[in-house]
């Protein structure tokens, strides 16, 4: 029980509160009572882009009836000035009707959202105001991802980790360590695209061994000790419950994470996966 228990939940010191390493995106059609289902299975982290108010009267129906419990990560619509930014929290808390969002973090910095004085500024006044517990960012450049870890007020990164970009193992995850206690806590690690977009799930020309579950690409993202959730986006309640039954058989082995690396390197070099956003 020990075992199952540490491999499915995760202590978050800055939020202050334990996660399911399974987090919740909103945005991928999951309806509301399978939102609902998915609360009640556990599932306590919410990825909520404002922009889209999906999930919102959901959301902020279970916020009333369990604030300290549920984790909000708020994407604000733009994060290109400190006024968008603020902008953002201030309607995130009207729309769910709170008086605090757990995370709000930029979306796809250096495309949709900027690294500037005015931005970081903006994202640590509203932390000490207690409007935002933790701040943190969406990202796929690697290096600067790395560079942040090891030196910014972050508290969490929010990275593209699966078998086909397992880059993170050498540009980021050593860095986690590297921040002075000065800047505070190393930040947690929220992995997203964990199939690679679908990818993962299609067999390879000339692949002649297992393809991927989602829940095998989720296993594979929480089997690593840097990743302390990751984002599953279901569309309906059946594939929650299939990503739900395939955590439970916990960390891959070694086998599985071989098999897994050697689906990933496959896959990366037959498909020629695009650079997206998601």
């Amino acid at each position: 029980m020990a075992n199952e228990e540490s491999f499915l939940f995760r202590d978050i010191p800055v939020l202050r509160k334990r996660v399911h390493r399974l987090g919740l995106a909103t945005n991928y059609g999951l309806d509301d009572r399978g939102f609902h289902a998915a609360l009640e299975r556990g599932l306590n982290y919410v990825f909520w882009p404002v922009r889209s108010e999906a999930k919102s009267t959901a959301l902020r129906e279970a916020l009333h009836r369990d604030r300290e419990r549920l984790v909000v990560a708020a994407v604000p619509t733009l994060g290109l000035m400190g006024w968008s930014v603020r902008r953002g929290a201030e309607k995130a808390l009207r729309s769910l009707g709170t008086d605090y969002i757990d995370i709000l973090q930029l979306g796809w910095l250096g495309r949709a959202s900027a690294w500037t004085k005015g931005t970081v500024d903006e994202l640590v006044k509203l932390r000490e105001e207690g409007k935002v517990r933790a701040i943190g960012v969406s990202i796929h450049d690697r290096p600067r991802a790395g560079r942040l870890a090891a030196d910014s007020p972050l508290d969490m990164l929010m990275i593209r980790y699966n078998a086909a970009h397992p880059g993170a193992e050498r540009d980021i995850f050593p860095h986690l360590s590297e921040r002075p206690a000065a800047k505070g806590r190393p930040a947690f690690i929220v992995a997203y695209t964990a199939t690679s977009w679908g990818k993962l799930l299609e067999r390879p020309e000339g692949w002649t061994g297992p393809v991927a579950t989602a829940g095998d690409c989720y296993r594979f993202a929480l089997t690593s000790p840097h990743v302390d959730l990751v984002l599953c986006g279901p569309a309906n309640q059946a594939q929650l419950e299939e990503n739900l039954a395939a955590l439970d058989k916990g960390p891959l082995s070694s086998e599985e994470l071989a098999w897994m690396r050697e689906l990933g390197q496959r896959v990366h070099a037959k498909n020629g996966i695009p650079f997206a956003p998601r």
